[in-house]
């Protein structure tokens, strides 16, 4: 294709929408003419779909729950009017919440006032939060003398240990000062409890007041809030079961670490609410949403490429990879369709950031195996504002769009499909926009291959595989202490438990234990790795609390 042949087709497949400060290049897709018409049944099929969710049709039937991230933005298309006053009714209390903690109105136990907060979660609970936080938290700096800035934001997002200690060492010191944040929709998710029991841990080691300066946010009725309620935690914020983890964003999810932040919640919930009102649109051409899943369908379906790359070229948007990853990821791989076929749907996301991106794997974007397709993600304006030139006529950001631009001819050349979002800036109203565009596409594309979105069996297997673990380790433990002083290859100990098919997960339990010193499990040394014996040899009284999961 000739560069005359590129023009005619940009001008072509370009959507562009001022309103919302956005716009998808479609032209480097080299789909057929008439796409469009044969898809269009599909298509309506699919909108139709979606309108019944937004009237609040049961998503999930095997959790006979709705889907309802649409009307966090816009309560009027909530199904009732309880569910209405609910939405506005939480958003009003975040909006006071955050304000008097900024103002000083609200404190920690000690008097002082909140400089920074901690955000104990994980996947939607976290990973929406700090995309927002990462992208705007510039956008919440003062520019008046003695003018509130915002709450300087930590996240504990994983249960590893080491990973903890980090974070928490940077707040040592400043713990009277921080507001700490529990997510957990369900109230039990393993990975945020051990958060939150570490951060207890670590408060009480300093003699504070944990529940005085925490809050919960939660189902209404979950093991967190009865816990929160009991403890008398600071506040307590609900977010309902029609609310996804990776669709909660604009939930109390986001908005309350938004709002800490200084970011306009208002204009954030706007953003999403007019995307919203574009992207119901039946019109295909111009739906930008819809235009990116028959995208997505067209490169996945009729040329399997299964992997899209998201390149944005900001730093403020480096985190949007990760955030996709779980939105797309956790949304579209399934195993079975609507029907209960097997079909083993998905679609792998990875991505760095521009022009890093360029110094990384972009190498093999150009050269290697074209089974992908890039997602360019651009922000037309330079956010700065003072100008350095490092060249005559040429800025930083100038030479960003030309690697943006240079990796997009590069990868035309060499026969590779790309699409490039564009949004003039980054603001709390195009992050808004950001995010409705990609929940939207999602739903579509979802429709489009007959799977559903919104449930996730397969996180549900490796919950109970990690359960199973567990529960392999206390009795390891138990018998290792029962038989205390006496050793045991894995082979031998499996056939005492009468678990001869754990024999391997028996092992490397066992190697985790012996090297964990914690767990007083000694390793005596053998002819080779499966003849070393382990045996229970308490070197440190135990304390009973510590064993029970108390702080």
């Amino acid at each position: 294709m000739n560069n005359c042949d590129n023009w005619e087709r940009y001008k072509t497949y370009l959507y562009t929408n001022e309103a919302l400060g956005l716009a998808l290049d479609y032209s480097r897709i080299d789909f057929p003419e008439g796409y469009f018409r044969e898809m269009e049944s599909e298509m309506q099929e699919a909108f139709q779909m979606i309108r019944e969710l937004e009237k609040g049709a049961i998503a999930n039937p095997d959790e006979e729950r709705m889907v309802g991230h649409y009307w966090l933005r816009d309560a009027a298309f909530a199904p009732n009017k309880e569910i209405e006053t609910e939405i506005k009714q939480t958003s009003e209390r975040i909006r006071n919440f955050g304000q008097a903690v900024k103002d000083g109105k609200i404190t920690s136990p000690t008097g002082r006032k909140f400089t920074r907060f901690l955000l104990i979660g994980i996947g939607g609970s976290a990973l929406g939060p700090q995309l927002i936080c990462d992208a705007l938290k510039a956008k919440g700096k003062a520019k008046e003398k003695n003018k509130s800035v915002g709450l300087q934001a930590y996240f504990l997002d994983n249960t590893d240990p080491d990973g903890i200690d980090r974070v928490l060492g940077e707040l040592d010191g400043y713990l009277e000062q921080t507001l700490v944040i529990v997510t957990s929709k369900s109230g039990g998710t393993i990975e945020t409890r051990n958060g939150m029991l570490e951060v207890q841990n670590f408060f009480a080691t300093r003699g504070l007041d944990f529940t005085g300066q925490t809050v919960a946010i939660t189902t209404k009725g979950s093991k967190l809030d009865l816990q929160a309620e009991k403890e008398k935690w600071l506040a307590r914020f609900y977010i309902w079961d029609w609310v996804g983890g990776r669709t909660s964003v604009t939930s109390a999810v986001g908005l309350l670490p938004a709002i800490l932040q200084e970011i306009d919640i208002t204009a954030l919930l706007q953003g999403a609410r007019d995307c919203d009102e574009v992207t119901r649109k039946a019109d295909l051409l111009n739906n930008p949403a819809a235009i990116m899943a028959l995208m997505w369908y067209f490169l996945v379906q009729k040329e399997s490429k299964r992997n899209m790359v998201i390149l944005p070229y900001r730093d403020s948007l480096q985190l949007l990879s990760r955030y996709l990853q779980q939105l797309v990821m956790e949304s579209l791989g399934k195993e079975q369709n609507l029907k209960n076929e097997i079909v083993q749907e998905g679609l792998t996301v990875f991505g760095n950031k521009g022009s890093t991106d360029q110094h990384a794997y972009v190498q093999q974007l150009l050269d290697g195996v074209n089974d992908f397709y890039a997602l360019f993600v651009e922000v037309q304006q330079d956010q700065r504002t003072h100008t350095v030139f490092v060249e005559e006529n040429i800025t930083s950001g100038d030479y960003l769009k030309a690697f943006l631009e240079g990796t997009r001819s590069a990868l035309s050349k060499k026969g590779r499909e790309s699409l490039t979002l564009s949004l003039q800036e980054i603001t709390p109203y195009t992050m808004g926009v950001l995010i409705a565009l990609f929940e939207r596409t999602v739903s579509f594309y979802a429709a489009l291959i007959n799977v559903n979105a919104y449930h996730q069996p397969g996180v549900e297997l490796g919950k109970k595989g990690a359960n199973h673990y567990i529960a392999l380790q206390r009795q390891i433990l138990q018998y290792l202490r029962e038989k205390k002083g006496q050793a045991f290859t894995a082979e031998e100990l499996a056939a005492e438990l009468k678990q001869p098919e754990e024999t391997e997960l028996i092992y490397k339990l066992l190697e985790h234990l012996s090297l964990n010193k914690y767990h007083d499990v000694k390793k005596e040394k053998g002819e080779d790795s499966f003849s070393v014996k382990y045996l229970f040899q308490s070197i440190n009284p135990i304390n009973p609390d510590l064993l029970k999961g108390k702080a």
